[in-house]
């Protein structure tokens, strides 16, 4: 009686996550098409790659082509992706006896800023979904050999998605793998080197195998750190470009939101920017040797910068009007796409918008909830899916500390989601709550401190 209980409930709750998903697809069809996912459909139609956006992608959108054009057909993948993760997730819940989590799991799914990143059309979307879907997979069929395979393929294609992917990843495969492989740390530190390879490899060998031209996005981060660095430092780290005063021209395009002003788009790019240091900043030892040099020289400001940036980057000690939003709405492109107005739509967004403000929003808050968890649930070893997801979100959390040139909430998605799902399982078992209290407190002393610091900042 209890099994047929339970496949009638599984049964019911697919087909609210299907109607979910079919809802949600329909407040943004055909998809919002931002200028990143402008420029690789462009590539998509054409055949032609480059390695500014990961080719990996613009590849698959070619050939989901035969579904239909536009964004369509992308819009629908992301949404299979986090409806099918989500639901796999819920029916493990479930199916352990935890009712509570797979309820908070699905409240979850249903956060305003989640469902904007889902119905935009964006790697950072593409990347989540499918990390979603492997990792529950991996947990709704545990004896599975075939979901195991799967699932690791899934993670190794995900990684073709973000060259910081592999954080991320890393303890999500570790899970796919036997547990005698992971059972002491030394079997734990070899198999994960070894499962590191793949994952490193992924997104060179896919360019490679592309042929996607080089488009030197390497150079945002060693301008935008040099930039930095000359601002804090009150210096000039930069090659020679023929500009005067370059100090005063940097102090002036510098920003610890986002490395835009030394790009070539925008209203006013730098006079000091990627136009002008492409060619200079070969020469020397090369990119990386500016780079470094600038770093040994400046460490103190190297620092300053970076953690100036990842306070933006992770909306901490910040004003919220100072940080970009979410997007509302399609740029305008050559194929006029576009979403129409629509009402729940529009209020959708707002609450979005609204919860970017909120404790919620700010992925500071749920970076310091990931290292909770792992205090209160420090081992991998047991196979325990919270632990992985919980690493896998704070290792990708804290990459964007010394690899990030923007401060967008899209960049978190993974971090969020990871979070959100790991505390569901572990702060729904009573028997987290019956840990000794200093535990208990030492688990909850980081989200508090970073919520405290937050509100007074903005006060």
């Amino acid at each position: 009686m209890k099994n047929l209980t339970d496949r009638r409930a599984i049964l019911m709750g697919g087909g609210a996550i299907m109607l979910l998903a079919l809802l949600h697809g329909a407040l943004f069809w055909p998809g919002i098409m931002t200028w990143d996912a402008i420029r690789q459909y462009g590539q998509a139609l054409n055949g032609q790659y480059d390695d500014w956006h990961p080719p990996a992608m613009n590849w698959l959108w070619r050939q989901l082509g035969l579904f239909g054009a536009g964004p369509a057909p992308m819009l629908v993948l992301q949404l299979a992706l986090y409806w099918g993760g989500t639901a796999w997730w819920m029916q493990a819940a479930w199916a352990r006896g935890q009712r509570a989590a797979a309820g908070a799991i699905g409240l979850l799914a249903l956060s305003p800023i989640v469902l904007v990143l889902v119905g935009t059309i964006l790697k950072d979307s593409l990347f989540a979904g499918t990390l979603l879907l492997a990792s529950g997979l991996l947990v709704a069929r545990p004896g599975s050999r075939a979901a195991r395979i799967v699932a690791a393929l899934l993670l190794v294609a995900a990684a073709t998605l973000r060259f910081n992917a592999v954080p991320a990843c890393l303890p999500l495969l570790l899970l796919a793998l036997p547990t005698a492989w992971r059972r002491t740390w030394p079997r734990l530190g070899a198999t994960a080197v070894l499962a590191a390879i793949p994952l490193v490899l992924a997104l060179p060998l896919a360019n490679t195998a592309l042929h996607a031209k080089r488009s030197g996005v390497e150079l945002s981060l060693v301008i935008y750190d040099l930039g930095g660095i000359g601002a804090f430092a009150r210096t000039d780290v930069f090659p020679r470009t023929g500009v005067s005063n370059p100090v005063a021209v940097n102090a002036d395009c510098y920003s610890p939101i986002s490395w835009d002003r030394y790009a070539w788009w925008g209203a006013a790019p730098c006079a000091i920017g990627f136009t002008t240091l492409a060619a200079p900043l070969k020469t020397g030892h090369g990119p990386y040797g500016w780079w470094a040099a600038a770093v040994a020289a400046n460490p103190l400001a190297y620092a300053g910068h970076r953690l100036a940036h990842f306070d933006r980057n992770t909306r901490f000690l910040v004003h919220d009007a100072d940080l970009p939003g979410l997007s509302r709405q399609s740029d305008p492109n050559p194929w006029s796409f576009t979403v129409a107005p629509n009402g729940w739509r529009s209020a959708l967004q707002h609450a979005a918008d609204a919860l970017l403000t909120t404790p919620p929003g700010w992925p500071i808050c749920w970076l310091a909830l990931g290292l909770g968890l792992l205090v209160l649930r420090p081992r991998l070893g047991g196979a325990d899916p919270a632990v992985a997801l919980a690493w896998s979100a704070v290792l990708y959390g804290f990459s964007y500390l010394p690899l990030s040139v923007a401060s967008e909430v899209r960049y978190h998605f993974w971090t969020m989601t990871a979070v959100g799902i790991a505390a569901a399982l572990v702060l729904s078992q009573r028997a987290t709550w019956r840990l000794p209290r200093w535990q208990l407190a030492l688990a909850a002393a980081p989200l508090l401190i970073v919520v405290a610091a937050g509100v007074i900042a903005r006060a």
